[in-house]
């Protein structure tokens, strides 16, 4: 009897799995062979408006994006280097002799935004430079991992290794730069120049025109930190005693408590927050006493980093320094809304803080202008003007490359291409349209 139990129990169960086996199979022949699964809803193809900068020379050709999974990729915890670097379409190689002989260094500061963090990084990395990332320390824990984890796939790149909690306009906006520059000052990458970048920039030179704009005969030895003396209007950041309300924002101190004069006798600049510096005065910056001073004297002051490069850039021993630069140093592209009708015809996206977040419609004149970078973009508010500058300037960078073409370097393909080679040879007339 205990026998005929088994015999039967073993029955039904090889009944089940069969049963199991063949639904299976059943579904997947009723499944049409042409339906492919929904894109990501992260997969846009281009905007109408995007296309007159990817045309094509061949009639009827369609741009289709391969890259449709930068965010979900990176917060997936179980992702091997090897494919997050593929698959993400990172540069492997160095493109050309020139650009793997000058070595850039770069310090990015972050604290939202991960694809476009994302996006960013996989513009300007190449395996030749070095990369700085300081992440804010009020950044959300899960953004700070996928970072983490990212940043851990390349040798040539890491996290700072001190962390501020910064702060619109605050001197901790400052402090994050000089933690990755005594960070970058360390690296046994021979780096000749360190640039300066934010979560919303996007290149807009490629990394061979980068090398050769700061290494041309006007830059070679001179740090580029527009910027001209202090205007009135701008005196009460330096003249008035600010503090720093921890990860929110700055404040004046009492009822406008006065500072005393810049150590020194220093003539106190106005100017970018960005820069293009010299290694030399990197260690200038890092060393010197009157840079310690400058910095002791700019921690109650008002946004801080936009007098303190330019300043230290007009002292006569200082090495690079540039005193007749004025505004000269092309570093970014950016529509100010009091230079509307001057410099720009206007923000076709939208003004926060006077700055125009980036529409699609201010493409032409970031391209036309041809500034290092641009500031700023949202990829969530106006996803279209970062998907199209973003491949505009990839087909650019490997254009320019002398070095074979890895597919994985593809950000999109042409629908009728038939290779890679002829996909580079078809768009090179659209690039120099543009």
């Amino acid at each position: 009897m205990r026998q005929l139990e088994g015999t039967k129990c073993s029955f039904v169960f090889c009944m089940g799995i069969s049963i199991i086996i063949c639904s299976f199979i059943y579904l997947r022949t009723r499944m049409p062979t042409e339906l492919k699964p929904p894109q990501p809803p992260s997969c846009r193809s281009f905007s109408n408006e995007c296309k007159a900068f990817l045309a094509d020379t061949e009639k009827g050709a369609e741009w289709i994006p391969s890259d449709c999974k930068v965010e979900s990729y990176i917060l997936n915890s179980r992702l091997q280097c090897s494919n997050l670097t593929r698959d993400l379409h990172f540069i492997t190689r160095p493109l050309s002799r020139e650009e793997e002989e000058s070595p850039l260094a770069f310090i990015v500061t972050v604290h939202k935004e991960l694809e476009l963090f994302v996006r960013l990084l996989r513009a300007i990395y190449m395996p030749q430079n070095v990369y700085c990332i300081h992440v804010d320390a009020k950044a959300p824990r899960d953004y700070q991992a996928a970072v983490r984890k990212l940043v851990s796939c390349f040798q040539n790149t890491f996290l700072s290794s001190r962390s501020e909690t910064v702060a619109y306009a605050g001197f901790s906006r400052l402090q994050a730069d000089l933690n990755c520059m005594k960070d970058l000052a360390k690296s046994k990458i021979g780096w000749r120049k360190v640039v300066n970048l934010c979560g919303q920039d996007f290149p807009v030179m490629s990394n061979l025109q980068l090398v050769q704009y700061m290494q041309s005969k006007e830059w070679r030895d001179r740090n580029m930190t527009p910027g001209v003396k202090q205007p009135v209007s701008m005196s009460h950041r330096t003249q008035l005693q600010y503090r720093e309300i921890v990860g929110s924002h700055v404040a004046q101190k009492g009822l406008g408590l006065k500072k005393g004069p810049a150590p020194h006798n220093l003539k106190v600049y106005f100017g970018t927050a960005y820069y293009a510096l010299t290694r030399a005065f990197v260690d200038f910056v890092l060393k010197s006493p009157i840079a310690h001073d400058l910095l002791e004297w700019s921690k109650d002051t008002f946004s801080p980093d936009e007098h303190y490069w330019v300043t230290l850039n007009h002292i006569k021993d200082a090495p690079g320094s540039h005193i007749d630069g004025g505004w000269a140093g092309d570093i970014r592209a950016i529509k100010w809304r009091d230079h509307e009708g001057r410099t720009h015809n206007g923000c076709k996206g939208r003004y926060v803080r006077d700055i125009c977040i980036y529409g699609v419609d201010d493409l032409p004149w970031i391209i036309n202008r041809n500034s290092m970078f641009a500031n700023k973009f949202e990829s969530n508010t106006f996803p279209e003007a970062l998907d199209c500058l973003e491949q505009w300037h990839r087909n650019k960078v490997l254009n320019q490359a002398t070095v074979p073409i890895e597919p994985s370097w593809l950000l999109a393909t042409r629908s009728n291409s038939s290779s890679s080679s002829s996909y580079f040879n078809s768009s090179a007339g659209a690039l120099n349209r543009c």
